[in-house]
């Protein structure tokens, strides 16, 4: 069987491709989304795995020369650095996850949560929202290319199964957890601003004329003016995360291309 002799010591280093591509499929915003069947991914994972392996070097198309039980923390590695890859560009999806929630708790929408199929987990309809602007805008800008040739990139300059673990760039992931956190309040600012202007005046009105009731008209007020601050701050929103997105792949990228 010739061929597959020609096959066979190509078996171990695709394994290892595939499971470096694999990685991006855990974090990356669309990627990820847990409303995909698990096959499709993992299907779609081996298509890329299939485009990339015969434009790699002739380096990362030699079989290892380990055993068994060597692959397994080869296998890690190798997904680590995808999963590194995802998970750092979907923090400012992440960020816009806790702005809508944010928002949905000033505004009393805190009861009403559905099923958000990106996290695989309950969220606000604001929330949701806010998330899926930041999906649109992920995907405008590349961001799904930008990963993938990142992870390609990898390759270059990492050998199969040679991350160390003093390349992981636990430094920068802090770091842009904070930013993260820093976007969630800028895109949450606007409403929350209005909805405390509101609460104020609320105040005066209730110390003033008693007789209203606050407490009911301030849920409808509350409502209304915060649906009408965040229409009005969707541009604002938009370019923030777009900065924010631009600003981490960025940085993804140049990660990838500083591994040696």
């Amino acid at each position: 069987m010739p061929a597959i002799e020609h096959i066979l010591p190509h078996v171990a280093p695709f394994l290892l491709v595939a499971f470096r591509l694999a990685g991006l499929f855990v974090f990356t915003p669309v990627l990820a989304n847990r409303s995909l069947p698990r096959r499709f991914r993992v299907l779609m994972c081996v298509m890329f795995a299939a485009a990339l392996y015969p434009m790699l070097p002739g380096s990362a198309q030699v079989a290892p020369d380990a055993t068994l039980v060597d692959l397994a923390p080869m296998i890690v590695r190798e997904t680590l650095i995808g999963l590194i890859i995802g998970f750092i560009a979907a923090l400012p999806i992440f960020a816009l996850d806790i702005a809508g929630y944010m928002i949905s708790h000033q505004m009393g929408l805190g009861l009403a949560r559905v099923f958000n199929p990106e996290l695989e987990s309950d969220t606000d309809i604001t929330g949701q929202l806010v998330m899926y602007l930041g999906l649109g805008a992920f995907v405008a800008l590349g961001g799904i290319e930008v990963a993938f040739l990142s992870v390609a990139h990898t390759f270059t300059n990492v050998p199969l199964g040679g991350l160390a673990p003093g390349q992981v760039p636990l430094d920068m992931i802090v770091g842009l957890i904070a930013s993260g956190f820093e976007l969630g309040l800028r895109v949450a600012a606007p409403v929350l601003s209005i909805i405390l202007l509101l609460m104020i005046a609320m105040g005066f009105v209730s110390k003033t004329m008693p007789q209203i009731n606050v407490m009911s008209v301030g849920f409808t007020f509350k409502i209304v003016f915060g649906l009408v601050m965040f229409a009005f701050s969707l541009v604002a929103m938009q370019q923030a995360t777009s900065d924010e997105i631009n600003r981490v792949l960025r940085l993804a990228t140049g990660w990838a291309s500083s591994l040696r």
